[in-house]
């Protein structure tokens, strides 16, 4: 691996490995961009396949974070970890503990939160040794499970793209495709469910299909069968890279708004063939940027109701994004990466004027002492 050039490519400050014997950890930090502010980014425990698998996906995800927090008008940076190892029977409480030791080393560089294979628990082990780390539970005086917040975000940014292409954004009797059966996914289709919306839902641990059924109406379909659904509107809320050569040719859909990060295999391609199909495609960072703006509410005292409040903004940035993808005549994943490109270059340029009061009286401090 060439790590430097890896990191060159892809603007990345900071890449810090960590390893603990004992705790059987072994993990890889990643701090993208720190220019709006510290670097905030959920902390995700996979069994990858390698350290070099790890590691690019720690790269992608934390430049995702850069994106997502400045188009969501979030002061923090983007960042993730990565936890190499089976999240289903290798979790421990010093797996956890010993991570947060490694994050309160940074000294605030980089704010853990919970990601896919953590949860409320672990990060609680990892407040444990730092107070940089957020998703904690309510009762201990966190913000608690943030799925509520990032689907609310998705559907208000699914309402956007419904009014761009065919003038309102009423979902009732919209027919809508779910790909996954989480946390997310669920109360996606509660919001879409009391709309009046027509669901179809896949996943492939059957349970949690069923458990969404018991809840709202909806069709359950297989795995594979919900590329070809006929549904006006396509929501990935599982897995990454599913917008891709295999399955574009499969979809009717005229929208695609989903809580699943990385959805497009390759950026730039499957960014373009889905604007040359009129696919709507609501960027993945955008309309998931809820869960982030979940979480950076707890940094400053969390009250649900303004963090969702924060989360309904996301359909005027939504539409922000739609409108400059039509003006220039660009993808909408590029349209939304210009934004946040556009803020954090301002941003950057406010940070390069000396305006040191605090820097100059600590240092006047220390000539004064000596």
């Amino acid at each position: 691996m060439d790590i430097f050039g890896m990191m060159e490519n892809s603007s990345h400050e900071q890449v810090i490995f960590c390893s603990n014997k004992e705790a059987n950890l072994k993990c890889i930090i990643a701090v993208h961009d720190t220019t709006l502010g510290p670097a905030l980014g959920g902390t995700r425990m996979f069994n990858y396949k390698n350290v070099d698998e790890a590691l690019e996906d720690s790269l992608r995800l934390s430049r995702a974070m850069t994106y997502k927090s400045a188009i969501a008008g979030l002061n923090f940076g983007g960042g993730k970890a990565v936890i190499i190892g089976d999240s289903a029977t290798q979790k421990t409480e010093m797996l956890f503990r010993t991570f947060g030791k490694f994050v309160d080393g940074l000294g605030g560089r980089y704010i853990a939160a919970e990601d896919v294979g953590t949860d409320v628990r672990d990060m609680e082990y990892v407040r444990m040794e730092t107070k940089y780390v957020t998703g904690i539970s309510k009762a201990i005086g966190g913000s608690g499970d943030p799925t509520p917040v990032t689907a609310y975000g998705v559907y208000v940014g699914m309402k956007a793209c419904a009014h761009e292409k065919w003038g309102s954004d009423s979902l009732k009797g919209r027919k809508i495709a779910v790909q996954g059966a989480g946390q997310v996914a669920r109360h996606l289709c509660e919001y879409l469910y009391n709309e009046g919306a027509d669901i179809y839902i896949t996943d492939v641990e059957e349970d949690k299909v069923k458990y969404i059924l018991d809840i709202v109406k909806a069709e359950s379909v297989k795995p594979e069968e919900i590329y070809e659904i006929d549904a006006a509107i396509f929501s990935p809320c599982a897995l990454g890279s599913v917008i891709n050569d295999k399955t574009i040719p499969r979809f009717k859909f005229e929208i695609i708004a989903g809580g699943a990060n990385n959805q497009l295999e390759n950026e730039m391609k499957h960014g373009r063939i889905l604007m040359e199909k009129d696919i709507l495609y609501a960027p993945d960072y955008v309309v998931n940027s809820g869960g982030l703006i979940n979480v950076a509410n707890e940094l400053e005292g969390y009250r649900q109701d303004r963090a969702m409040k924060q989360a309904e903004g996301i359909y005027n940035i939504v539409k922000q994004v739609l409108k400059k993808s039509k003006q220039e005549n660009i993808p909408t994943n590029v349209a939304s990466d210009k934004i946040a490109e556009e803020r954090l270059e301002n941003i950057s340029s406010i940070r390069n004027i000396y305006s040191g009061a605090s820097s100059f009286s600590g240092r006047l401090g220390e000539l004064t002492h000596r």
